[in-house]
């Protein structure tokens, strides 16, 4: 008799078209209309409140399906570039080892003071995971720093979890991760530096309550191994995670250190150059200096007409790293062949990403074309601004705890959703960048412990760690970061 196979997900991609044709088929039945914008020429359209009303249909039929994710292409075509070149560069970085030989200088030095590994490690994490959404590259590490819990007097679980928990709790506040606010803060028509301050305190307020749980676990395994999740794998896991007690990384040298520098020194220039200085807070200090070396004869001509810093987006963004990539290689000495297949290998990493993102726009282009995203913004706007600011912003959150779940890509997820949630928030008066705070924390906490997650259950599978029992640990810390990410968002709203 053949074993029946088990019911498997379908593709991201399978999901997603087959979204299109549900959408496309709704046009056929829900209602069209229409809103006054506040400004009907900007990238990112703004509805005013109480103007909507019902046009003609037009329905969209089997050329609109199949045009779909082409249109959406075109439209995201900025995002995907961006994520094509941050990808690039991203492996131009690891391939130098920078980061590899950063971390592992770190857990040297932490070496015999494991009263204080677990909360510096989980920071070290969680910066990497907040700052550029790592993610994939954390796996390198558990061979590395397993020994060293175990050598503590912990287990591997607790080291797992500090790894993994670590860099997902950063990833949920995404203070500037481009993956995941950075696509986000762009479809919801405003800039990531917008909402920062919030995403910074629930970066401090999430790791610590994620460090203080781990260590409360850890200290009782400490004292009793006894009481340790896997402790009836604990000789198992002993005897085979000594055996990599030698995995090395690279040594932190003066060049690494350098890459290291102007790693950070991107990621600060793309804060500061999308941060609005001047229309937001009225500060001119960049606008001055790019008027000024623009008004030198010559000079300025030869500079051409450079876009100061606080009106940058992903096309200054891109350009930033992608400069940024070129001095690492020249620098750390790389071959022009080296080079540009790191890069590409790279950039071929992100492009599943960006073909996910065009496909996910070329959703709300089938709905903007048979007019139903005005629709289902005037049901919003009818139903949820009685509710209230504090009630729309949690009924946020909750939404997209589910909708991570089929749709795991974040980036994907924040391009389907954003051209409808942006600007529901504008009807129920929530400044936008919560509806991305929202997002992003909802989409990383599902992400911590989704089976659907490739790193997750690559880590697990890794660390030989059953997923049941790292659900039952995890669901707990979950449901805490849950209320501090809720009731900080409802005091927002209130002040």
């Amino acid at each position: 008799m053949k074993k029946k196979k088990s019911f498997q997900m379908p593709n991201a991609f399978i999901t997603l078209f087959a979204v299109i044709v549900a959408v496309a088929i709704l046009t056929w039945i829900v209602p069209a209309g229409t809103y006054d914008y506040v400004d009907p020429e900007a990238s990112s359209l703004e509805p005013i409140a109480g103007t909507y009303q019902e046009t003609e249909k037009n329905p969209q039929g089997l050329w609109e399906v199949i045009m779909a994710p082409v249109n959406g292409f075109y439209e995201a075509s900025d995002i995907m570039l961006f994520l094509l070149i941050m990808g690039g560069f991203l492996e131009i970085v690891m391939k130098t080892g920078a980061i590899d030989a950063g971390i592992a200088a770190v857990v040297r030095k932490l070496n015999g003071k494991d009263h204080i590994m677990i909360p510096i490690l989980m920071v070290v994490f969680g910066l990497g995971g907040t700052i550029f959404g790592m993610g994939e590259e954390t796996v390198a590490f558990y061979l590395m720093i397993i020994p060293v819990f175990l050598a503590a007097g912990y287990d591997a679980f607790t080291a797992m979890v500090t790894i993994f928990l670590g860099t997902g709790i950063g990833y949920m506040a995404s203070t500037t991760n481009p993956f995941s606010t950075g696509i986000a803060s762009g479809f919801a028509g405003i800039t990531i530096g917008d909402g920062l301050g919030m995403r910074i305190f629930f970066f401090v307020a999430l790791e610590a309550a994620g460090i203080l749980y781990i260590m409360r676990y850890a200290k009782r395994v400490k004292a009793d191994p006894s009481v340790s999740i896997i402790a009836d794998m604990r000789e198992q896991n002993e005897a085979y995670f000594q055996r990599n007690k030698g995995v090395e990384a690279p040594p932190l040298d003066h060049k690494r250190k350098v890459v290291l520098v102007v790693f950070a020194l991107s990621f600060i220039i793309m804060v500061l150059g999308v941060i609005p200085w001047a229309s937001k807070f009225g500060i001119t200090i960049f606008e001055d200096i790019n008027n000024f070396l623009l008004g030198i004869p010559v000079l300025g001509t030869l500079l051409g007409h450079v876009v100061p810093l606080g009106d940058w987006w992903f096309g200054e963004m891109g350009l930033v790293f992608l400069f940024a990539a070129i001095i690492i290689g020249i620098f750390y000495g790389m071959k022009q062949d080296d080079f540009i297949a790191s890069f590409m290998k790279g950039a071929q990493g992100l492009l599943e990403v960006s073909l996910i993102i065009g496909i996910s726009r070329g959703i709300t282009a089938v709905m903007s074309a048979g007019g139903m995203t005005a629709t289902i913004l005037h049901w919003g706007e009818t139903h949820l601004t009685s509710l209230g600011a504090v009630p729309f912003v949690n009924l946020a959150y909750l939404f997209y705890l589910p909708m991570a779940f089929l749709v795991p890509s974040t980036s994907g997820l924040a391009t389907l959703s954003m051209p409808i949630m942006a600007p529901l928030a504008d009807f129920v008066g929530v400044s936008r960048d919560l509806v991305v705070t929202a997002f992003s924390t909802s989409a990383g906490l599902m992400n911590l412990i989704t089976p659907t997650s490739g790193i997750l259950m690559g880590s697990l599978a890794l660390c030989r760690i059953p997923y049941d029992r790292f659900l039952k640990f995890a669901l707990k810390l979950c449901v805490i970061l849950s209320l501090i990410v809720m009731v900080t968002m409802s005091i927002a709203v209130i002040v």
